[in-house]
């Protein structure tokens, strides 16, 4: 969805009440969960991913991921006078809205639990891999690996929450660059080991998307002005 696809809930038309948009957020996702249910589930002969698969690690980390863009993105939507970064923080918030609807679709679809093994761990096997496990052999903490994952502290959301005007565009800018340069290694990661084709293609999409939107970002920070 894009804003141009909305009538009075369009950024373009003037700013929504929050509970509108959230509303919004809802119906993609659940849009997209009909759609991949209707599209892609019990197709003749599949043999679905395990619950150990890259597929399902993805699925399960990416929403995690993807929440909290949504609520950064919505953050900033809600107060930001700059034009231009409330269209693309929309952007964000339904986009990524409708693809965690999807991955959630998944797990469903495959019979797995939408919470599973330590975060990244799935990634381990990837060329060249990341190896997200301690110098012992355990597996990273959670909160270790959502700082691999390039996600913002508890500590950064409550800044981004309380700043205003260029403070604030400009965090959020920083926080979604550094958050997007964590998920493009993980649907590399997917693209080098899953077979699902839906997954692949989502994971494609991911990586290319937001390669894209770094550069976006960049060149915001650049005209706002950002340190």
């Amino acid at each position: 969805m894009n804003p141009s696809e909305t009538s009075d809930a369009s950024p373009s038309r003037g700013r929504p009440r929050w509970w509108v948009v959230l509303l919004i957020l809802l119906a993609v996702g659940g849009l997209t969960f009909a759609a991949g249910r209707f599209s892609t589930f019990g197709s003749p002969g599949a043999n679905p991913p395990g619950t150990d698969s890259p597929e399902a690690g993805f699925s399960r980390d990416m929403q995690v991921h993807h929440a909290q863009a949504i609520q950064m993105a919505m953050e900033i939507y809600r107060k930001t006078s700059d034009e231009e970064l409330r269209i693309f923080a929309y952007d964000i918030a339904t986009g990524q809205a409708g693809q965690r609807g999807e991955m959630y679709d998944w797990l469903v679809q495959w019979g797995l639990s939408q919470s599973g093994g330590p975060m990244m761990q799935w990634m381990d096997a990837a060329p060249g891999g990341s190896d997200h496990a301690m110098s012992d052999g355990a597996a990273m903490t959670e909160e270790e690996a959502r700082i691999a994952m390039g996600m913002a502290s508890a500590e950064e959301i409550s800044a981004l929450e309380g700043a205003t005007g260029q403070q604030a565009d400009c965090l959020f800018l920083g926080l979604l660059i550094r958050h997007h340069e964590g998920a493009i290694p993980m649907a590399e990661a997917l693209i080098e080991l899953g077979t699902d084709p839906r997954a692949l293609t989502v994971a494609e999409n991911i990586k290319n998307g937001q390669t894209a939107e770094i550069s976006a970002m960049k060149s915001m920070q650049a005209r706002m002005g950002c340190e």
